[in-house]
Order: C-alpha cells, then sequence, then structure tokens
C-alpha cells in the first residue's frame, strides 16, 4: 500500500535513504550519507511531497517529489528486487505529466531502472557535493 508520508514515518524513511544510499552508491564515502542525514530529516523531507510504500505493517521504501522532480526514490534494501521500486515509480509517474531526475553515471542499476520505465536522458553535469557525473533524465506521459 502507497500512502502519503506522515511525521512518524521520518525514522524508518531516513533508515532506508540511509542503508540504499550507501548500497546504490558505492563510489562515494558512506561518511558522506551519513553527513546528510540531518538534512534530509530537516529540510528535504519537509520541502517535498513524499509517499511511502508499506510492507506487512513495516515501510519497504518511499519517493519524494519537488515539484515535478523526482527528489529520491529509495527502497529498503532487503526488500530489493521485489517490486516495489517500479510500484513506487509507477505511483509516482501517476501524479505527475512530466518528471525529471537526475542519478549518477556510476550508479549503472538505477539507470537501467529508469531506462526500462520510460525515462531518457537529458544531459550529464557532475554534482557539486560528491564530484561524480549525473545524468539529468527525464519522463513524459
Amino acid at each position: 500500500m502507497i500512502r502519503e508520508y506522515q511525521e512518524a514515518d521520518i525514522n524508518e524513511v531516513l533508515d532506508i535513504w540511509l542503508s540504499a544510499s550507501i548500497k546504490a552508491h558505492c563510489f562515494v564515502d558512506a561518511e558522506y550519507w551519513q553527513s546528510k542525514v540531518s538534512d534530509m530529516r530537516s529540510i528535504y523531507i519537509p520541502a517535498s511531497e513524499t509517499f511511502v510504500l508499506e510492507s506487512n505493517g513495516k515501510i519497504a521504501g518511499f519517493y519524494s517529489l519537488f515539484g515535478n522532480t523526482l527528489a529520491a526514490i529509495f527502497v529498503s534494501p532487503d526488500m530489493q528486487g521485489k517490486g516495489m521500486g517500479t510500484a513506487l515509480l509507477d505511483d509516482a509517474k501517476g501524479r505527475r505529466e512530466r518528471l525529471q531526475l537526475t542519478v549518477y553515471k556510476d550508479n549503472s542499476p538505477s539507470v537501467r531502472f529508469y531506462e526500462k520505465h520510460g525515462f531518457t536522458s537529458h544531459g550529464e553535469q557532475v554534482d557539486v557535493h560528491t564530484g561524480h557525473s549525473e545524468l539529468i533524465m527525464e519522463y513524459h506521459t
């Protein structure tokens, strides 16, 4: 079940974000992600429209929209590969006619995931925080 995020969800959401970020971005030091937990808690999650996916009474994943930007989409590492990312992405696509996102070029599993779901690359940039290249991807209904 996908539902709107509630403030009481914050610790589960942050745990998923941190563990999935470290797993997906092994090319970035784990300390970088750990240093961003506070910003996620106090800035990014509150500023975004966030939805969580529950499975067996537990949050298994979430996504955040900031306007037409898919700012975050993460599934708990132990729940990946079970269609939950697709369910979250489909829900997000159903809420917007157009979505854009950035994804690290070195995160090839995620790049393939987005391509499989209709996103196309529209450029490249360097993330000023990590120095790694990102693809700018878009989806249109």
